[in-house]
C-alpha cells in the first residue's frame, strides 16, 4: 500500500484537532473538535469557514490549439467563456460515461485552467496528454506546486478582502481575477461547493500556512470532510464515485446542460446523442423521507414494493430532514410511491427538487 500524502497544511489540522482519515490518497482532516454539525452551522449561517482542498489537482492548458483541444476533450463549450470565466464541464470516454467532472478558467485565448479530482488527477493527466498529442498544446500538471483553499460562507468576502490587492466586489459567480494574495501571485473565483457565497484560492503551497493563518484571524472556522459533504449533498451536487462515474452518462446524470452537443465534435458525442435517443437506463432522482430515518449511501430504494436503486448520496440535513440522491428506474423518476429501506424498514419518501435547502450563492 502506498503511503498517503499530506498538505501543507497538515500539521495545521493537527494542531486544531482534527481527526485525520484517508482521502483520495491524501491524510485529510474529517472534523475538528467541535464536530461537523458546528461546522456546518458555521458555513451556513452567517460566519464562514476555510477548506484545506489541496487534494484536488490543478492542470494548465497552454498553445495555439488550446481552444480547439478543450473543445474535442470536455463536454462544455469552451468558446463560450470569455477571459476571467469559469465554467462547470466534464472528460468523457468514448463510452460517452465520465472521466472526471471539472472545472475550467480562461486565463487567455491560448491558456487555460482545469481543476480536476484528487482520486483521479492521475488518471485526467495521462487522458490529457495523450489526446494533446494531435494537438498544439502544453500539458502541465501544477499540482504538487498548488494550495487550494475554499472559503464558503456570508462572512467569505469580509475575511478575505483584507488580503488581497483587488476589490472582491468586481469578482461575479463563476469568475476569477489574478490578484496579489499576501503579497503572492494567485488566482481566486467567486466559486464553490456548498451554495454558499465564497471563493476559491489558488497560490503557491510555500504560502499555504501563512495564508490559512490569517483566514482563521480574519474569523473563518476550519471545516473538515464531513460537514463538506453535508453542504454539498444539500446542494444536490454531484460527486465523482457516487453521482457520476464511469457507469453513467450525462443523460442519467442530468449534467445535460454541461454537455453541449451542438458545439461540434469531442469524447463521447456519438455514444451521449445514442444514449439520449434510446433514453436512459437509470435516472437521478432527488428525495425526501417522509418518515423517520437518515438515507445513507447504497441504500436500497423502492418504487411501489420493487426494488428499482440505491441510494447514491445522502445525510440528514438539520434544515430539510433526511434527504438523498438516487438512481432509480427511468419509469420510477416521475411516479410511483417511493421508500428506501433503512435497517430493514421500508421508510416512505417522495421526490422533491433541488436544491434540498435555498442557496446562497451570489449571482
Amino acid at each position: 500500500m502506498s503511503e498517503l500524502a499530506k498538505t501543507p497544511l497538515f500539521d495545521e489540522h493537527v494542531t486544531a484537532g482534527g481527526k485525520i482519515v484517508p482521502f483520495a490518497g491524501f491524510e485529510m482532516p474529517v472534523q475538528y473538535g467541535a464536530g461537523a454539525l458546528k461546522e456546518y452551522t458555521a458555513v451556513r449561517e452567517g460566519s464562514a469557514g476555510i477548506f484545506d482542498i489541496t487534494h484536488m489537482g490543478q492542470v494548465r492548458v497552454s498553445g495555439a490549439d488550446a481552444l480547439p483541444f478543450l473543445q474535442y476533450v470536455t463536454t462544455n463549450d469552451v468558446s463560450k467563456l470569455a477571459s476571467g470565466q469559469v465554467h462547470y464541464s466534464a472528460l468523457l470516454n468514448e463510452a460517452g460515461t465520465f472521466i472526471d467532472d471539472i472545472t475550467t478558467y480562461k486565463i487567455s485565448d491560448n491558456e487555460y485552467y482545469l481543476c480536476i479530482n484528487a482520486a483521479n488527477r492521475l488518471k485526467d493527466v495521462a487522458h490529457l496528454q495523450e489526446q494533446a498529442a494531435a494537438f498544439d498544446v502544453i500539458i502541465s500538471d501544477e499540482s504538487d506546486d498548488t494550495t487550494l483553499l475554499a472559503l464558503q460562507g456570508a462572512a467569505a468576502q469580509s475575511a478575505l478582502q483584507p488580503l488581497v490587492d483587488t476589490d472582491l466586489e468586481t469578482i461575479g459567480y463563476y469568475r476569477f481575477a489574478q490578484v496579489k494574495l499576501s503579497g503572492i501571485d494567485a488566482i481566486i473565483s467567486r466559486t464553490g461547493y456548498t451554495g454558499e457565497d465564497g471563493f476559491e484560492l489558488y497560490f503557491p503551497n510555500a504560502q499555504a500556512v501563512d495564508v490559512w493563518k490569517q483566514l482563521l484571524t480574519n474569523g473563518a472556522d476550519p471545516i473538515g470532510l464531513a460537514a463538506r459533504d453535508m453542504l454539498r449533498t444539500e446542494m444536490g451536487y454531484a460527486l465523482y464515485g457516487h453521482e457520476i462515474s464511469d457507469a453513467v452518462t450525462p443523460v442519467e446524470a442530468k449534467l445535460m446542460w454541461i454537455t453541449k452537443l451542438d458545439k461540434g465534435d469531442f469524447i463521447g458525442k456519438a455514444a451521449v446523442e445514442a444514449r439520449k435517443a434510446a433514453g436512459p437506463k437509470q435516472r437521478l432522482v432527488a428525495i425526501k423521507l417522509t418518515g423517520r430515518g437518515i438515507p445513507r449511501e447504497h441504500y436500497k430504494v423502492f418504487a411501489d414494493g420493487t426494488l428499482s436503486g440505491e441510494v447514491t448520496s445522502g445525510m440528514f440535513s438539520p434544515m430539510a430532514g433526511g434527504v438523498a440522491l438516487a438512481y432509480v428506474k427511468p419509469e420510477h423518476a416521475t411516479s410511483g410511491e417511493l421508500s428506501v429501506e433503512i435497517r430493514g424498514k421500508a421508510v416512505p419518501a417522495e421526490r422533491t427538487t433541488l436544491p434540498f435547502v435555498r442557496s446562497n450563492v451570489r449571482r
